[in-house]
């Protein structure tokens, strides 16, 4: 069955958290960019078509057909994926994750907190996103430096709670803008 206004409901108030993540983590203009790619028809419709509430639905796409278009189109589109941080090393001429640049890097973090809120509902605590993440293959397939900044903002919203986490996010945001200013 398809479930537009459903699928609709579900993306906007993702976006809404994202937005106020980011804004937390003092990446507002990205989290107000955040993943307008979903609006589009290639995105939508398929998100409309597979809606299940409680799992992505690329995931029931990818299961329906063997691959996701929606995702493919998603992840090339979007910097706060580390899918999109592949390219070809020079050194092995494979196939190779990137590390990420820390702005972008925050608002995966954020992405991935306000995914978990949102399918998880009432039953989320701030632990359920490190687990997801230790859970599940993205810790491998990403730049070993961009998993461990991620594992620690994770195991830090964990620990401490959203407010150190967000802390700590917005303190790499800032120390990562300077570095970048200095080298000019």
């Amino acid at each position: 069955m398809i479930h537009p206004l459903r699928h609709l409901r579900t993306v906007v108030r993702h976006r809404h958290r994202v937005i106020s993540h980011c804004r937390r983590a003092g990446i507002l203009l990205q989290g107000l960019t955040h993943d307008l790619s979903k609006f589009s028809p290639r995105e939508f419709f398929a998100g409309a078509k597979y809606y299940r509430g409680t799992c992505s639905p690329n995931e029931a796409e990818r299961r329906a057909l063997g691959y996701s278009a929606a995702w493919m189109h998603h992840k090339g589109r979007n910097r706060h994926h580390y899918e999109y941080w592949t390219d070809i090393n020079p050194a092995t001429g494979e196939l190779a994750p990137v590390e990420m640049p820390v702005r972008y890097a925050a608002e995966m973090f954020c992405d991935r907190v306000a995914a978990s809120k949102i399918y998880q509902g009432k039953a989320y605590t701030d632990a359920h996103p490190l687990a997801y993440f230790e859970g599940g293959r993205a810790k491998n397939a990403m730049h070993p430096a961009t998993a461990r900044l991620l594992r620690e903002w994770l195991t830090l919203l964990a620990e401490e709670g959203e407010d150190a986490a967000f802390r700590a996010v917005r303190q790499a945001v800032r120390a990562a803008r300077k570095n970048k200013n200095k080298s000019k």
